[in-house]
C-alpha cells in the first residue's frame, strides 16, 4: 500500500486555524477538503437545515408538487412503485406516509427481483395495477429511461411522475414529469449543493415543495407536519446509497442521524434491536451501511422488499418486532450465500483475472440478488472496479462497484455495446446482458477502465490526512473530528500517520484474524487500538514502526474510550 501525504502550506493552515477558531490539525483537514476560508469552513462544520435551498430550483419539482396537490384535493387514487434497495424503500415509505397525512391511501409496490427485474418494468406495472387503475403513478429510484413503460401508463389515462437520481447516456423520459438532478443540470443556478441527492433526498425536497404550496393556501394539515421528523428515513437512504455526503446530502444526513437516534418509528427501533445498534451510543454511517441497510436490502434480494416498506411505515409494535426478526433471518441467509460466492469470486480473480485493471466475474450458480455485495468486497480487496454477474435464464445480471476517482457510469458509457440495460451512479451500477456476450464485455470493460484510469488502479493508495505525535491523539481531537461527521463518500474519515512508534507489551490476536495493541504516548498515557483482519501481518516487537490509524470511540461497560483503528503499518525509515 502506497502512503501519500501532501501537506498544506503552514501559513494557510495557521490563517484558517486563527480565523475559523479551530486547531491546526482540524484546519489542515478542512484545507484538504477544499474549504479554504473561514465562512465556508464554518458552514461545513455547522450544517444548518436553514441552508437547504428552495426546492423549486429543482427542474420539474414545482410541476410534480402541483400534481400532488391536485391529487390531494381530488382524492385521486395513487400507486407508488419504488426500487427494492434502501434508497427506494425509504423513498417509498416517506412519500406514502406524507400522502397519508393528507387523507390519501396510496398503494405501493416494490419490484420483485426474480419476477420483475430492475426498475419500472411492465411486469411490475401490471402487478401494481391489479388493484385498479389509478389516476397517478409515481416511480421512485427508477424510470429515467422508461419511455415505453411511461407511454403504456399514459395510454391508459394515468399521469406519471418519476423521481430518480440514476445517470444514463440514453435520452431521458419525456412522457411524464421527471425529477432527476442529472438531467439537464445547470451549474449556473447553484445546483452543486443538491446535484448528488439520492432519491429519498429528492422525495424530501418534493415533500418540502408540496408543503410550501399547501401552506400558502392555509391548508391546516400542512402546518401540523414537521418535515424534519422524517430525516431519519432520508439519512437511511442517503448513506446506504453511497452518494457523496457533501452539500445538502451532508445537511440531511447530519440531522437525520440525530433524528434516527431518537426515532419514534417502531419499525426502525425493532430493526436496531435485532441489528445490535444502540442509539444511546450514537448512530454512525457504519451502522447504516453494515447493520441496518443490509437487513432492509435482504428482503429485496431474497424475497419481497415490500416487507421492508411495511416495516418502516407500520405503527404495530408486534408486527414490527416480528418483521425485523424476519429481515434478520433473511440477512443471515444472504450472508451465507454471499460468503460462498465471495470465496469463489476471489479464487477466480487470483487464478484467472489478476492482471486485469477492471474485473468482470460470472458464474451460472450465483444468485443475482447478492452479487452487488460481492462486487463491493472484491473491489475493496483488490482495489479495482469490479462487476459481478449472476445467472438469470439467458441473461447475466448483476452489479458493479468502483474505486475512488473512477466514475463507473462514464466507464460503462464507453463499453456498453452488448449491455441490455445499465445505469446507476459513479460508485455503483446495475447491468444486464446476454450470457453469450460476457467474455466480450469483460475485455471491453478492462480496456475502458485502463483508458479511464490512466494508471495502474490496482496500486492501493492510502491518503494520510496529517502526521501527528502520540500525544496529539486525545479526546480533544476526537471532539473536533465529530464536527466533520458524517463520514462517507465525498467526506472520507481521516487517516492519521504516527511515526516511530514502538508498541508496548504483547500483541493480542483474537478470532484468528484480528489483534489488539497498545502504545505509550510519552506523557504517561497508554493508548489502545485494534487491527481488524490484520493478524496475518503482525508488526515486529521492539522495532520502530509508522502507524496509519483512524480514531474511534469504543463503548465498553458504560465507558466511552478512545480507540485507535489500525489501517496499515510500515517499518520506520
Amino acid at each position: 500500500m502506497h502512503w501519500i501525504h501532501t501537506p498544506r502550506p503552514a501559513a494557510e493552515v495557521e490563517t484558517l486555524s486563527k480565523h475559523a477558531g479551530v486547531s491546526r490539525v482540524l484546519a489542515e483537514l478542512l484545507l484538504r477538503a477544499g474549504l479554504t476560508d473561514a465562512p465556508t469552513a464554518t458552514e461545513f462544520l455547522q450544517p444548518a437545515l436553514a441552508a437547504l435551498r428552495d426546492p423549486f430550483l429543482l427542474k420539474n419539482l414545482e410541476a410534480a408538487a402541483t400534481r400532488l396537490r391536485t391529487a390531494i384535493i381530488a382524492r385521486d387514487d395513487i400507486v407508488i412503485l419504488g426500487d427494492y434497495d434502501v434508497d427506494g424503500v425509504s423513498s417509498t415509505a416517506l412519500l406514502v406516509m406524507m400522502l397519508r397525512r393528507f387523507g390519501l391511501n396510496p398503494r405501493f409496490v416494490v419490484p420483485r427481483r426474480s419476477e420483475d427485474g430492475y426498475g419500472l418494468s411492465r411486469s411490475a406495472i401490471d402487478r401494481a395495477l391489479e388493484g385498479g387503475k389509478p389516476r397517478l403513478f409515481i416511480a421512485l429510484d427508477c424510470g429515467t429511461n422508461s419511455h415505453a413503460e411511461a407511454a403504456y401508463l399514459r395510454g391508459q389515462g394515468i399521469d406519471v411522475i418519476v423521481v430518480d437520481h440514476h445517470r444514463s447516456k440514453e435520452q431521458p423520459l419525456t412522457g411524464g414529469i421527471l425529477i432527476n438532478p442529472h438531467v439537464e443540470a445547470d451549474a449556473s443556478n447553484g445546483d452543486a449543493a443538491w446535484r448528488h441527492l439520492c432519491t429519498v433526498g429528492l422525495v424530501f425536497k418534493l415533500c418540502h415543495g408540496l408543503l410550501k404550496q399547501l401552506r400558502a393556501e392555509n391548508h391546516p394539515v400542512a402546518f401540523r407536519i414537521k418535515l424534519r421528523d422524517h430525516l431519519d428515513l432520508v439519512a437511511l437512504g442517503t448513506i446506504a446509497d453511497l452518494v457523496p455526503l457533501l452539500g445538502e446530502n451532508r445537511i440531511l444526513s447530519r440531522h437525520g442521524l440525530r433524528i434516527l437516534e431518537t426515532t419514534h418509528r417502531p419499525g426502525l427501533r425493532a430493526l436496531m434491536e435485532v441489528a445490535g445498534v444502540k442509539p444511546s451510543q450514537g448512530i454512525t454511517p457504519t451502522d447504516i451501511s453494515f447493520r441496518l441497510g443490509p437487513r432492509i436490502n435482504a428482503s429485496g434480494r431474497l424475497a419481497d422488499a415490500a416487507l421492508s416498506v411495511e416495516l418502516l411505515i407500520s405503527d404495530d409494535e408486534q408486527f414490527c418486532a416480528e418483521t425485523a426478526r424476519q429481515l434478520d433471518t433473511f440477512n443471515r441467509e444472504r450472508q451465507d450465500i454471499e460468503r460462498g460466492i465471495t470465496e469463489q469470486a476471489e479464487k477466480m480473480v487470483e487464478t484467472q483475472f489478476s492482471a486485469l485493471p477492471g474485473i468482470v466475474l460470472f458464474h451460472e450458480d450465483w444468485h443475482p440478488g447478492v452479487v452487488g455485495i460481492v462486487a463491493g468486497r472484491v473491489t475493496r480487496k483488490y482495489n479495482r472496479p469490479c462487476v459481478v454477474l449472476g445467472n438469470e435464464g439467458a441473461m447475466a445480471k448483476g452489479s458493479g462497484r468502483s474505486v475512488d476517482g473512477l466514475n463507473l457510469v462514464e466507464v460503462l458509457g464507453t463499453c456498453c455495446e452488448n449491455l441490455s440495460s445499465w445505469g446507476g451512479h459513479p460508485m455503483a451500477v446495475g447491468i444486464a446482458l446476454p450470457k453469450i456476450h460476457v467474455e466480450d464485455f469483460r475485455a471491453r470493460f478492462a480496456e475502458a477502465v485502463r483508458a479511464a484510469s490512466g494508471s495502474d488502479v490496482a496500486e492501493a493508495r492510502l491518503d494520510i490526512a496529517a502526521w501527528l505525535t502520540p500525544e496529539q491523539l486525545n479526546e480533544r481531537l476526537m471532539e473536533e473530528l465529530e464536527t466533520l461527521h458524517p463520514f462517507g463518500q465525498g467526506n472520507p474519515e481521516p487517516v492519521f500517520g504516527v511515526r516511530g512508534v514502538v508498541l508496548a507489551g504483547r500483541l493480542e490476536v483474537f478470532k484468528e484474524q484480528h489483534f489488539r495493541f497498545s502504545l505509550d504516548d510519552g506523557l504517561g498515557r497508554r493508548l489502545h487500538g485494534v487491527a481488524w483482519k490484520l493478524a496475518h501481518r503482525l508488526p515486529p516487537a521492539g522495532t520502530p514502526i509508522d502507524l496509519a490509524v483512524e480514531l474511534k470511540w469504543n463503548h465498553f461497560n458504560g465507558r466511552k474510550l478512545m480507540q485507535l483503528g489500525l489501517i496499515d503499518w510500515r517499518k520506520s525509515e
